[in-house]
């Protein structure tokens, strides 16, 4: 208890001398502010009446899953209705050309350039999907079943809702890689983490209240919450489990002193695309899902009321694909981020090597093994927090909040931040370190 206490003290030490590290928290904080702000501003020309009772009648559909990462500007229909998904739809197209394409995979090994150029396609591509999501949301407002939620549609309005919204959603994508640069970093993901948050308590408050009125059982309450607590336990210990691979240096002589010999670990994390895979497929089921939900509620063709309700809450479909998405981009993003081959030619070119396996093809093939095998469980892993809340909101029409994406999304990006936080304390500390050595070295 003693060492915690020390160990505590030191960092609050550490943070109150880093002037660095203060600025970018309040920059973040601020950017975070600005952002929540704007899930206030109104598209104009709405009818908020109308609006409201039809996000009253599908409170538990995808549509409130989907404003729910929005952080309710969804349900007030604002300039940030579709908050950063465009963009993260425009990411995953460009990851998923990057391996096909092989001028975009050259592209990609040209280093710190070749990536800028990537980046602005993406923003190119981003441009596109949120007009054409946005088109397709103001022709939706303006033919709902409840009545039009438009004032005075026509082309005037569907050019403003357009712009509108373009200009929100590439603002946030601006406003993300700010708080990336010069915030605490993953300025994407804390923006959907401020949203989740921002709506927790009134979640809370309408989950008491249904038990109140007696809507829902105080032993089911009570059950919710000691799930939402094992999920988060589940989260954190998943999250932080790691397989180390040992590797051996061999011993080489370097004048009259003998050099390495030493053994190290190359560390495996079992859920190694964390966050991802979840978001990814939520982004990509809200450009099909939000299009039938507008365009076949009540008054479209049979083909696409059916389909709309294949793809509703809870339903087997909506579940087989939303399963299928996270085990695919739980494999993809991992194979992004993480290149075996590339791995065993570094520990070949260092001298390195796993006991029992021999350098080049053999150490990344035994690699590739390993990591699919982690990459099974993680996603399985994905799939059942995400997948089992899914079931009981649908069934008990709890709030989106207690589910397993939006715990797992709010427990990784904190678990994210913190490492963040405490690797720009630590950088601080060694370069203060560096300094008195320095001075120490002049006197």
């Amino acid at each position: 208890m003693a060492s915690a206490a020390n160990m505590a003290n030191m960092n609050l030490g550490a943070f109150k001398k880093s002037a660095e590290l203060q600025q970018r928290i309040w920059f973040t904080l601020g950017a975070l502010i600005v952002y929540r702000l704007g899930t206030y501003i109104p598209l104009p020309g709405i009818d908020p009446v109308v609006l409201e009772d039809i996000f009253k009648q599908n409170a538990g559909g995808l549509l409130g899953m989907f404003d729910m990462f929005t952080g309710g500007a969804l349900s007030r229909m604002t300039i940030f209705a579709l908050n950063i998904m465009p963009y993260i739809t425009a990411s995953i197209i460009m990851q998923l050309m990057t391996s096909i394409s092989p001028s975009l995979e050259a592209m990609k090994k040209e280093g710190e350039s070749g990536r800028k150029r990537i980046n602005q396609y993406t923003r190119y591509l981003t441009v596109l999907i949120t007009v054409f999501q946005s088109y397709g949301i103001a022709v939706g407002l303006e033919s709902l079943p409840g009545g039009s939620a438009v004032i005075d549609p026509g082309w005037f309005f569907r050019f403003t809702t357009v712009v509108s919204l373009t200009g929100g959603t590439m603002f946030l994508m601006w406003l993300g890689e700010q708080i990336t640069q010069r915030g605490v970093g993953n300025g994407i993901s804390l923006i959907i983490f401020s949203g989740i948050v921002a709506n927790l308590p009134s979640a809370i408050a309408g989950t008491l209240e249904l038990g109140r009125t007696g809507a829902l059982s105080t032993i089911f309450i009570i059950g919710l919450m000691i799930m939402a607590v094992g999920v988060v336990f589940l989260i954190v210990f998943v999250e932080r489990a790691q397989r180390r691979i040992v590797v051996q240096y061999p011993k080489r002589q370097q004048g009259n002193r003998m050099m390495g010999g030493e053994s190290s670990h190359l560390p495996l994390k079992l859920n190694t695309s964390g966050v991802i895979p979840p978001i990814f497929a939520g982004s990509l089921l809200a450009l099909p899902v939000t299009f039938l939900s507008f365009s076949a509620a009540g008054n479209g063709p049979e083909w696409l009321m059916t389909l709309s309700a294949w793809m509703g809450r809870g339903q087997p479909v909506y579940l087989l694909v939303y399963v299928g998405l996270i085990v695919f981009f739980a494999f993809f993003y991992t194979a992004v981020v993480f290149n075996p081959h590339d791995t065993a030619e570094n520990l070949k070119k260092y001298g390195g090597f796993v006991p029992g396996i021999r350098p080049g093809k053999n150490t990344a093939d035994y690699l590739d093994k390993v990591l699919t095998r982690l990459t099974v469980v993680g996603a399985a892993y994905l799939a059942a927090v995400c997948l089992l809340p899914e079931i009981l909101m649908s069934k008990y029409a709890v709030p989106f909040y207690f589910g397993g994406t939006s715990l797992l999304i709010v427990v990784t990006v904190t678990m994210d931040t913190v490492a963040q936080v405490q690797s720009h304390m630590l950088a601080h500390q060694y370069e203060g370190l560096i300094k008195k050595a320095k001075l120490r070295g002049r006197s």
